[in-house]
C-alpha cells in the first residue's frame, strides 16, 4: 500500500515521555479523506493510555482522538467532503459495519470491536493506529464529521470526545427540559456536560470537591453547586435528581450520589473504566428502583448530532491552547487535576518541534 511520511509525538513505553516520532500514513484510497490536523484535544484517557493504566496499550503510542483539521485530499468515491472543508475525527476510525450494533448505528458497541483512532491495530495486518498528536491523518469518509461553520475550531476539538461522551447518555436517558440533573466533576467532561444539559433546558447542579469551582459552574449555567465533601450539603439534596452523570476519571465511591436520585432515577458513569473504590450498596439501589449504569463515548450519528447541537447553541469547550513541546508537562497537570477544563494542542507547533 502506498504511504506518505508523517510525524507526531509518541511514547515508546509506559514510563517514557512523549517525544518526536516519524512514521508512515497510508495514501488515501477511494473512500478515504486526508486531513491536515490543526488542533487536537488532550483527553484524560490519553494519559491513561500512554501510562498503560488499562493494560491494553500498543507501543509506540501516539495519542489523540479529538481531532480538528482541513481536508487536503479525497478519494474518488468520497461524496460528502471536499478539499478545504473543516472536519473532525473522534474516538473511532472504523468498525465491522455488519454486526447488530453497527447496523443500528451504535458503532461504539461494535460486537467485533471498533477500530480506535489510536492504539487500535489496523485490520487485517495488525499494525498499530496513530492518533491526532500528528501532522495529518487518513480516515475513511464515514468516520469523518462535519464541523459547523460558526464555531471556533480549537474549541470544537473536545466536543469529539468530551462532548459526545456526555451528550450520548443525556440523550439515551431522555433528559428533558425542567428535569433536575446532577453533574459530578467539573473537568473536561463535566464542563461540557453542564453546557449541554443547560442547553437542553435541564436544571443543573454541579457536584465538585473543589470549592473554588463554584463561580465557574454558575457561569456555565448551573443553578446550584454542591461541595461533595460536605455530608450535610449532600443530605440536603437527597432524592432530588432525575439523572446524574458522573465524569470522575478515577475509581470513586458512587453510593453518596445514588442516594441523591429520585425513585427510578439513574446515575451513569462515563469517566472511570476501572472498578469503583467501594462496592455499590444495593439497598440504596433496590429500595428506590434506581439504576447505576455506564456509557461509552458515542456513535457517529450522535457525534454529528452533538456537533450540530453545539453549532445551534453556540457551544464550544473552554480550552487552553498549548505547544506540543509542552505535552509532557500538560500530562502531569492532567494527572494532578490542575487543568481549568481542556488542553488543546496547536498542531502548527509540531513544525518547530525537535
Amino acid at each position: 500500500m502506498p504511504t506518505t511520511s508523517a510525524k507526531g509525538y509518541a511514547a515508546k513505553n509506559s514510563g517514557a515521555r512523549l517525544s518526536p516520532f516519524a512514521f508512515e500514513r497510508r495514501e488515501p484510497g477511494p473512500h478515504d479523506v486526508s486531513i491536515q490536523i490543526e488542533y487536537c484535544g488532550v483527553c484524560h484517557s490519553d494519559v491513561h493510555q500512554v501510562r498503560n493504566d488499562w493494560k491494553n496499550t500498543v507501543y509506540p503510542c501516539l495519542p489523540g482522538h479529538e481531532i480538528i483539521g482541513r481536508v487536503t485530499a479525497v478519494g474518488a468515491q468520497v461524496r460528502h467532503h471536499q478539499v478545504g472543508d473543516a472536519v473532525g475525527v473522534g474516538c473511532m476510525i472504523d468498525s465491522c459495519q455488519h454486526c447488530a450494533s453497527c447496523a443500528e448505528g451504535d458503532e461504539q458497541y461494535c460486537e467485533n470491536g471498533f477500530l480506535s483512532t489510536y492504539n487500535g491495530p489496523f485490520k487485517p495486518d495488525g499494525t498499530n493506529t496513530y492518533g491526532g498528536y500528528s501532522d495529518h491523518i487518513v480516515v475513511r469518509e464515514k468516520f469523518v464529521l462535519k464541523v459547523p461553520k460558526n464555531l471556533d475550531l480549537k474549541g470544537v476539538a473536545p466536543i469529539l470526545c468530551a462532548g459526545v461522551t456526555t451528550y450520548s447518555p443525556l440523550k439515551h436517558w431522555n433528559v428533558k427540559a425542567g428535569q433536575h440533573i446532577g453533574i459530578v466533576g467539573l473537568g473536561g467532561l463535566g464542563h461540557m456536560a453542564t453546557k449541554i444539559a443547560v442547553a437542553m433546558g435541564a436544571k443543573v447542579t454541579v457536584f465538585t470537591t473543589s470549592r473554588d469551582k463554584e463561580a465557574a459552574a454558575r457561569q456555565l449555567g448551573a443553578t446550584d453547586v454542591v461541595w461533595s465533601k460536605n455530608p450535610l450539603s449532600m443530605a440536603q439534596h437527597a432524592e432530588k435528581y432525575d439523572f446524574i452523570l458522573s465524569t470522575i476519571p478515577e475509581p470513586h465511591d458512587v453510593n453518596p450520589y445514588v442516594q441523591l436520585l429520585k425513585r427510578d432515577g439513574t446515575i451513569v458513569l462515563v469517566g472511570v473504566l476501572q472498578p469503583l473504590s467501594t462496592g455499590t450498596d444495593n439497598m440504596q439501589v433496590a429500595t428506590k428502583r434506581r439504576s447505576v449504569a455506564g456509557s461509552l463515548i458515542g456513535s457517529l450519528r450522535e457525534t454529528q448530532e452533538v456537533l450540530d447541537f453545539c453549532g445551534k447553541h453556540n457551544i464550544t469547550s473552554d480550552v487552553e491552547l498549548i505547544d506540543i513541546k509542552t505535552i509532557n508537562e500538560a500530562f502531569k497537570k492532567v494527572e494532578a487535576g490542575d487543568v481549568p477544563f481542556r488542553y488543546v494542542i496547536d498542531m502548527k507547533s509540531l513544525a518547530d518541534a525537535a
